[in-house]
């Protein structure tokens, strides 16, 4: 892989056999810009991240790339969820890997009130049933097995590339392959300016997410995480084999899979971080600092979607 420098931004320039980006230069930024007719994107969403219901923030994305094809899986919500499927569907259209093939799988116990909308040429949608839950906090503790499982029975033989975003949220701006990396994540839009001892870590010793109170570089966002599928696959698993161990120890982390995610991401970094704009959160005023948002969290009353609260 060569990569491209512009300001203080890397974008990265596939070499080889891999899918051909032309990287252009517009002002200070770099805007890779596909060449040879390919890589095309399907897209599959899901969920909460092809799982079961969302948990505290709805299905994320999966984006895979096999011979030239880019794919993405995105995960629909539950019963509550479903209502946020048409806002993230129609700004995906205009804004997510625009002029890519896509095929969204969306993952729900209600498949009957999945959204009809229009999806451009080259894009399709799938739904997929699966089981709800009556606690929030086990669909979120159930996301890393979900999509461990969902790999090794399907997308390890499709596609390269995985990401995962919430359903609760809308696209604003462009979203493209800048965003690509082998292990891939976002700083999370309400810890960006914090210093490590404000981070919301889960900090008991006796749960496998702890982390200690001199140890930390960022506080990473659960609701966007992704890169290659080997890679998610492995973070998957291991947050997967220790939600479950604290679950026999009956202990439940301050943040469920996101606790967790902190956790691996401490020790195994990230190759690319994505800035806050591609995780934002409309309850937090815009500043200066991020100058474009690209998708966001939209406002929601929780008492009202989630099955507890």
């Amino acid at each position: 892989m060569l990569v491209v420098a512009q300001g203080c931004w890397w974008w990265p320039k596939v070499a080889g056999g891999g899918p051909r980006l032309l990287v252009v230069a517009q002002g200070c930024w770099w805007w890779p810009k596909v060449a040879g007719g390919g890589p095309r994107l399907l897209v599959v969403a899901q969920g909460c991240w092809w799982w079961p219901k969302v948990a505290g923030g709805g299905p994320r994305w999966l984006v895979e790339a096999q011979d030239g094809w880019w794919r993405t899986k995105m995960a629909g919500g539950g019963p509550r969820y479903v209502r946020f499927l048409r806002d993230f569907l129609e700004t995906a259209e205009k804004h997510f890997m625009v002029d890519f093939n896509v095929r969204y799988y969306v993952f729900t116990d209600r498949p009957d009130d999945v959204p009809s909308v229009n999806l451009s040429q080259g894009r399709h949608l799938s739904v997929i049933q699966v089981p709800g839950s009556n606690r929030w906090q086990e669909i979120s503790a159930r996301r890393m097995e979900i999509i461990q499982t969902a790999i090794e029975r399907q997308i390890s033989r499709e596609a390269d590339y995985v990401f995962c975003l919430d359903v609760d949220s809308k696209f604003h701006a462009r979203w493209g392959a800048e965003s690509l990396g082998r292990l891939v994540a976002a700083i999370h839009p309400w810890f960006y300016q914090a210093t490590r001892d404000q981070f919301t870590y889960e900090r008991r010793p006796a749960s496998t997410a702890y982390i200690p109170m001199d140890e930390g570089d960022y506080y990473y966002a659960g609701a966007l995480f992704g890169g290659f599928v080997e890679d998610v696959y492995t973070l998957t698993k291991v947050c997967r084999n220790q939600l479950e161990e604290d679950a026999r120890n009956s202990i439940e982390a301050a943040w469920q899979e996101e606790s967790h995610l902190n956790r691996y991401l401490l020790y195994n970094k990230p190759s690319k971080l994505l800035s806050p704009e591609y995780q934002w959160d409309d309850k937090k005023t815009n500043t200066i600092e991020v100058k474009i948002i690209r998708f966001s969290s939209v406002i929601k009353n929780y008492a009202e979607i989630r099955p507890n609260v």
